[in-house]
C-alpha cells in the first residue's frame, strides 16, 4: 500500500507546534496538534478508508459506465451521431453514478475529519494546501481514464 501510504502521509507534517495534521476542508489549510501515536492512526486509518471508498466508487462506476456505452455503441447503426449521443449519455450517467455519490461522500468526510480533532488543537501552518499535488494528479487520471474511454468506444464501436 505504498501509495496510499503516500498519499495519507501528505497530510502529516512536523511543525513548531509539534506534529500536526493539514486537512483540505476549505480554502484554507486547517491543522490541528495531533497528541499521540494512537490519534495519528486512528486518523490514518479513516483517510485510508476514505481513499479505498473514493477509488472504488470511481472505478466500480466508471466500469459500469464504458459497459454500457459499449453496448449503446455497438447497437449503432450510424456511427458519427451515436458517438456524439453516446459521449452525452456517458457525461449524463457518470454524473449520475460517479459524481452525485462522490459529493455526498465528500460532504461526509468534511463533517467525519472534525470528529477526530478538537477545535482548541487548531495551529497555524505555513506552505501550500497538501492536496495540491492530489488534484493535479487525479485531474490527471480522470484527463486519461476519459481518452481511454474514448478510444475503446471508437475500437469497439461497429462499422
Amino acid at each position: 500500500m505504498g501509495l496510499l501510504d503516500t498519499i495519507v502521509g501528505r497530510y502529516f507534517r512536523d511543525e513548531k507546534a509539534g506534529r500536526v495534521v493539514a486537512f483540505p476542508v476549505d480554502r484554507r489549510i486547517r491543522a490541528y496538534v495531533v497528541r499521540s501515536e494512537s490519534e495519528e492512526l486512528k486518523i490514518r486509518a479513516f483517510l485510508k478508508m476514505y481513499y479505498c471508498a473514493e477509488w472504488s466508487l470511481q472505478l466500480v462506476s466508471l466500469l459500469l459506465i464504458v459497459g454500457c456505452i459499449t453496448e449503446l455503441t455497438d447497437a449503432s447503426e450510424n456511427s458519427r451521431v451515436h458517438f456524439v449521443s453516446s459521449a452525452a449519455i456517458f457525461l449524463g450517467m457518470y454524473s449520475l453514478t460517479v459524481a452525485l455519490p462522490y459529493f455526498l461522500l465528500w460532504r461526509t468526510f468534511k463533517k467525519a475529519l472534525l470528529s477526530f480533532v478538537s477545535p482548541q488543537d487548531e495551529v497555524v501552518v505555513s506552505g501550500k494546501r497538501p492536496g495540491q499535488q492530489q488534484v493535479l494528479l487525479a485531474v490527471g487520471i480522470i484527463v486519461f481514464a476519459i481518452v481511454i474511454l474514448f478510444g475503446v468506444i471508437l475500437l469497439t464501436r461497429a462499422k
